[in-house]
Order: C-alpha cells, then sequence, then structure tokens
C-alpha cells in the first residue's frame, strides 16, 4: 500500500500529471462546448436531422483515413529520432504528400460520386467535398500534434478550443438564425476546417516547422508509415463508425439520431483517456529508450491504476446519464441514456487498449495493429449486425464494448511478445 501511495505522489509531482491536466483541461473545455449545447440543438434538430449529421461525422473521419495517412503519427514518431534541421524537411515532405493523396481521392470520389451517394443517401455535393475538409483538418492535426510532442499543451489547447468554438458559433448561426437545419451543422465544420487548416499552415511556416525541399527517403518513410496503418484506421473508423450505418439501414434515421447523442455522452470517457495518452507517451518513450527496469515496473504499476481507474470512471458514468440526460435534452432524446453506459465502458476498453498500443508504434511494428484492427473490426461487422438483429439499437452499442474488450486483449497479448515489459512479475507490481 505504502508503494501505490509513493507512486502516485511521484505522478502528482511529476510533468506527466502537469501535462495531462493540461490537456484535460483544453479537451473538456472542447468538448463541453458542444455538450452544453445539448439543450439547444436537440430543440432546433429532430433525431432524423441528428441521423444524417451523423452519417457525416462517420463518414469524414474515413475520408480523413484516406487524405491524411496518418501522417501526423510519422511525425510524432521521427520528431526526437531526425535532426531538428532536418525534421523540417520531413514535415514538409508531409505536406507533398497529403497534397497527392487529397488529389487521388479526390479524383476518385468524384469520378464515382453517384452510385456512391445512392448507396450511403448522403447528398453527392456534400460527398465530393469531403476531401477537402479531411486534407485541411489533416494538415491541423499535423500542426498540433508537434506542439503534443514538444510537450507544449498550451498552444494545442488554445487551438483547439477556437476551433470548437468557431464550429460550434458557425453551426448555431446557420441553424438557429439562418435555420438551415442539419446542413448547417455541416457548413459550420467545413468552414471551421478550412480556416484552422490555413492558420495551421501560417503557424508551421512561421515557426519555420516546414521546409518544402522533395525527398524521396522521407516520402518513402512517411508513406510506409502512413500507409501500413490505413487498414488500423479503417478498421477502427469500422468499429466507431459502422453502427450508424447499420442502425439506419435495419432501423431508421431517426434511431441513428437518438443513438448518436448517448454516444456522444458515453465518449467522455474516450476524451479523458485520448487526453491522458497525449500525455502519456513523449513520457512512455522517453523512459523506454533509458531501458531501466526499475521504471518500467513503476510503468507497469500505474498501468493496472490507470486501467481499475478508467472502468470505475466509466461505471459510474453510466449510473448518472439518466438524470443529467433529463436536463441536457428534449423528451424526444430521453431514451439516448440507456446507450451511455456500453458505450462508456466500450471506450475504457480502448483506453487500456491505447496504454499497451503505444509499445508496438515505439518498435514501429505498425502491422501488428492493422491485423488486430481489422480482425476487431470483422469482428464488430457481424457482433453489430446479430446484436442490432436480436436487440434493437442498443446491440449497436452492446457490440462495441465487446469489440473493444477483444482489441485490448489481442493488442496486449501482441505487445507483450515484441516489446518485454514485467506484466505478470506480481511480487515486484504489489510490493
Amino acid at each position: 500500500m505504502k508503494s501505490v501511495l509513493n507512486l502516485f505522489n511521484y505522478i502528482l509531482r511529476h510533468k506527466l500529471f502537469k501535462n495531462t491536466f493540461a490537456y484535460t483541461f483544453f479537451d473538456v473545455a472542447r468538448s463541453a462546448i458542444p455538450f452544453l449545447l445539448l439543450p439547444v440543438l436537440t430543440r432546433y434538430l429532430t433525431p432524423s436531422d441528428y441521423g444524417i449529421v451523423a452519417i457525416f461525422q462517420v463518414l469524414l473521419p474515413m475520408m480523413v483515413v484516406f487524405v491524411g495517412l496518418n501522417m501526423y503519427g510519422a511525425v510524432a514518431v521521427n520528431f526526437f529520432k531526425i535532426e531538428k534541421q532536418k525534421i523540417k524537411i520531413y514535415i514538409g515532405n508531409v505536406i507533398f504528400i497529403l497534397l497527392a493523396s487529397f488529389v487521388l481521392t479526390f479524383a476518385i470520389i468524384y469520378i464515382f460520386k453517384n452510385p456512391l451517394a445512392n448507396l450511403i443517401k448522403f447528398p453527392d455535393n456534400w460527398l465530393v467535398l469531403l476531401p477537402a475538409i479531411a486534407l485541411f483538418q489533416s494538415v491541423f492535426t499535423v500542426a498540433i500534434t508537434i506542439w503534443q510532442v514538444e510537450q507544449k499543451p498550451l498552444p494545442y489547447g488554445i487551438l483547439q478550443i477556437l476551433n470548437t468554438i468557431l464550429n460550434v458559433g458557425l453551426s448555431l448561426f446557420f441553424i438557429v438564425v439562418l435555420n438551415l437545419g442539419w446542413e448547417g451543422m455541416l457548413l459550420g465544420t467545413a468552414i471551421t476546417s478550412v480556416v484552422f487548416g490555413i492558420i495551421s499552415i501560417v503557424l508551421l511556416c512561421k515557426k519555420q516547422y516546414v521546409k518544402l525541399s522533395f525527398n524521396k527517403n522521407y516520402v518513402k518513410d512517411a508513406s510506409f508509415y502512413g500507409i501500413s496503418l490505413i487498414p488500423n484506421s479503417l478498421g477502427g473508423w469500422i468499429m466507431t463508425g459502422i453502427d450508424r450505418f447499420f442502425i439506419s439501414s435495419m432501423v431508421g434515421i431517426a434511431a441513428v439520431g437518438i443513438y448518436t447523442v448517448g454516444y456522444q455522452v458515453g465518449m467522455i470517457i474516450s476524451l479523458l483517456a485520448a487526453s491522458f495518452n497525449r500525455a502519456w507517451v513523449p513520457f512512455l518513450f522517453e523512459k523506454l529508450k533509458e531501458n531501466n527496469y526499475s521504471a518500467k515496473i513503476k510503468i507497469v504499476k500505474f498501468t493496472y491504476l490507470y486501467n481499475m481507474g478508467i472502468i470505475i470512471l466509466a461505471l459510474f458514468l453510466g449510473f448518472i446519464a439518466p438524470y443529467f440526460l433529463k436536463i441536457f435534452v428534449t423528451a424526444s432524446f430521453y431514451s439516448t441514456y440507456k446507450y451511455v453506459i456500453w458505450v462508456a465502458l466500450g471506450y475504457a476498453f480502448m483506453g487500456m487498449h491505447h496504454m499497451v498500443a503505444n509499445y508496438i508504434f515505439y518498435v514501429k511494428k505498425t502491422y501488428i495493429l492493422a491485423w488486430i484492427t481489422f480482425f476487431s473490426a470483422c469482428v464488430n461487422i457481424v457482433l453489430t449486425y446479430i446484436f442490432i438483429k436480436v436487440n434493437g439499437p442498443i446491440g449497436a452499442a452492446q457490440a462495441t464494448t465487446v469489440t473493444f474488450f477483444v482489441s485490448f486483449v489481442l493488442t496486449w497479448i501482441l505487445s507483450a511478445r515484441v516489446y518485454s515489459m514485467p506484466w505478470f512479475k506480481i511480487k515486484k507490481i504489489i510490493q
């Protein structure tokens, strides 16, 4: 017990905790703004409107997979491995890759826009805009990733919050003042993405983080890293987004809207996990580089404490969901509470997944994650269909929980094989 208290005291005094608190504060503030607007949005948007918005919010991340190609991850991994004067050339070549992938993706979408629009029941005019929105969002992500790896949460958080404020402000103006309904939400996101994409380019150039000098080796390195993660990212998209398509097809678009509101509440756990992971990754990689056994024991101890804590938080969120949803949403959305506990538990397992997946990123064996995610995505597709068929829309949330748990267990097993950590040194851990 004493060692656990000492560990907590060490964490509270460490820069890791301070950065985690900063990231969490900014992410909570950013996410709280649209969350607090639920009373307004549920008044002006019907469940069907929310359903259309949900389809857009699912399609955009998929587009980011193909346009963004995980370039932010390539930058993060190489930021401390490449000399300072050369990293700006590396980032410049990342920009070249983003432009090339945008052109290719846009061309494919434009050629097949009509059959695609009919297949997914989404307006073709918005479909062809998605690659451009994804491009600007990808540039923005690269920019804030640099501040993340430099452990500078202040500029990271300020940009994130300003991005959200503009997005929410424009969306409210289009929905409430101009009465554009669901299309107002899409316009708000599109305009905000363009504005902050341009701001990111200006800041990257002003801070001399970018040098546009073509380098074949850097293009090859970044492309290999990013493309090898496409199955992983696409599988992640399937696990977090395909449920909306199943519900839309099997139940109806209004059910998608109700499900989405509950899903957003459950994703509070994802927010907390992601905020911690942003601060944890630079700290973890720094410690792993030292290759100190005593430090590894402390890391394992903390990981187990983290896992218990995030599950408790998920259960608590599910318990209080019925009470605060009666305050935040209109009567037509009250039933969303039943989805929260399942989604929250699912994202707790996903947070645990991130803690063990980081070792795979560290050794650059990302193809392992690709296979895990591909398998988990296949499991998710099957379970989502079966569970919705048996239990209705809540089956989609239950499938999310099971799938993320499977993903966590598989990732933990395989990460232990590629990087040795004292996961099961019980005597050392409990001392």
